[in-house]
């Protein structure tokens, strides 16, 4: 299990390096990575703190977005398939202050491995639903924020 943590956690770091340097300025750390679950820890420093002391929420969109993107990357690479994945919506409640490294956890990946294996076989355009709850477990094990995020596939091959 670490080593498929470590392995997207140097996915990430490259894809923020490469593509998306807001990904990068975040620090993300890969807690845990199954077939089910995805864990994303982004700590509280000076550069993701807002002036309150609390994690900014631009800082919290990033990880809602790379908790939900990279959950579906494993099961994209290895269907062989050029599928382009985008989020179609993002909806948030912020439900206390995060003052203090913020983890984001998606248990969604059966169905998203599904959604894959539905877009492999299609030229249509694929949607679902994520859930991705934000909490500060150093703190309380209380949910801080709340995401939805409409992931959309798209079989490119």
């Amino acid at each position: 299990m670490a080593s498929i943590a470590n392995k997207t956690t140097r996915l990430i770091q490259l894809f923020g390096i490469t593509k998306v340097p807001m990904i990068w300025y975040c620090r993300p750390k890969v807690i845990e990575h199954t077939d089910e679950r995805i864990e994303i820890k982004i700590p509280l420093k000076r550069k993701t703190k807002n002036h309150l002391g609390s994690m900014y929420f631009g800082v919290l969109a990033v990880g809602a977005d790379i908790t939900g993107g990279f959950l579906a990357m494993n099961p994209i690479q290895e269907s062989g398939r050029k599928i382009n994945l985008i989020f179609k919506d993002f909806k948030a409640d912020f439900l206390k202050r995060p003052e203090g490294d913020v983890h984001f956890i998606c248990n969604d990946g059966l169905a998203v491995r599904e959604l894959v294996e539905t877009v492999a076989k299609s030229s249509d355009r694929h949607n679902f639903k994520l859930k991705i709850d934000a909490i500060v477990p150093s703190l309380s094990p209380d949910i801080v924020a709340k995401f939805e995020l409409t992931l959309s596939l798209k079989d490119k091959s």
